[in-house]
């Protein structure tokens, strides 16, 4: 049985022990919070390298479009110019995939944290042909009859209309297709 002299120490080795375990559990409060910057700042990260694999991807493809409408428009200039466009080709599909590799682990690194947003690229979507391109209809005549039943009583439905551009050497026009209904 510890004697009275001994209830000092073992009242001081408890303040000791207390004590050692606020600092650890502050050190291990730090070292959260450590980690949950690291995290955040590698989903940061990830984000630039996504978005920059997506500019990168974007310059290649303009590239591209700009050599294909230098060839369109002033010909095919040597043997040379097809192979640095199949390069062109090759250059932007490389980039396109390393751009989706970058998207997937951005979103991958994003998802370890809760206050960075992954980064989602912004796909090109269908814009309408220029006005200035000349157009030729092709209209597909509604059925007489009803192919079911073969009643001609049909009511008439707004038509569908699919426009395709069709690349006429030196020329350009839009056909469009109109289904009635």
């Amino acid at each position: 049985m510890p004697s009275s002299d001994d209830f000092p120490d073992i009242l001081q080795m408890h303040a000791e022990l207390a004590l050692a375990r606020q600092l650890v559990q502050a050190a291990q409060a730090e070292a959260r919070e450590a980690q949950a910057k690291a995290l955040e700042a590698e989903a940061k990260a990830a984000r630039v390298q996504a978005i920059n694999a997506d500019l990168l991807a974007r310059n290649a493809h303009l590239e591209l479009m700009n050599a294909l409408m230098r060839r369109d428009k002033y010909g095919a200039k040597s043997e040379r110019a097809s192979r640095l466009i199949d390069q062109l080709e090759m250059t932007f599909e490389e980039l396109e995939a390393d751009a989706s590799e970058a998207e997937s682990l951005a979103a991958q690194a994003a998802a370890k944290t809760t206050t960075v947003g992954p980064f989602a690229r912004k796909r090109a979507t269908r814009r309408d042909f220029p006005a200035d391109v000349p157009r030729e209809d092709v209209v597909i005549p509604a059925p007489e009859q009803c192919p079911c039943c073969g009643s001609a009583d049909l009511s008439h439905l707004p038509a569908d209309i699919t426009e395709t551009l069709e690349k006429v050497p030196a020329r350009h026009k839009v056909i469009r297709t109109v289904r009635e209904k």
